[in-house]
């Protein structure tokens, strides 16, 4: 599942994010959302996150998705 629509990202699903130095590069960080940064329902490059390791990033996929 891609990261470009905020009805899916929760605070304490995993995710992979890209940082934006990394954006070039496409290198992606994993970690669990602490905070959602955007606020609009959707994002085209993705929704900006703040994880717990403090990192801020675009969501680009959604790795654990919890359903409960």
């Amino acid at each position: 599942m891609d990261g470009t629509q905020r009805k899916y990202i929760q605070k304490g699903i995993e995710v992979a994010v890209v940082k934006k130095q990394d954006q070039r590069t496409g290198k992606l960080t994993r970690g669990v959302v602490r905070d959602l940064l955007t606020k609009s329902p959707t994002h085209p490059h993705g929704i900006k996150v703040r994880l717990e390791s403090g990192v801020v990033g675009r969501v680009k996929e959604i790795l654990h998705w919890d359903y409960s």
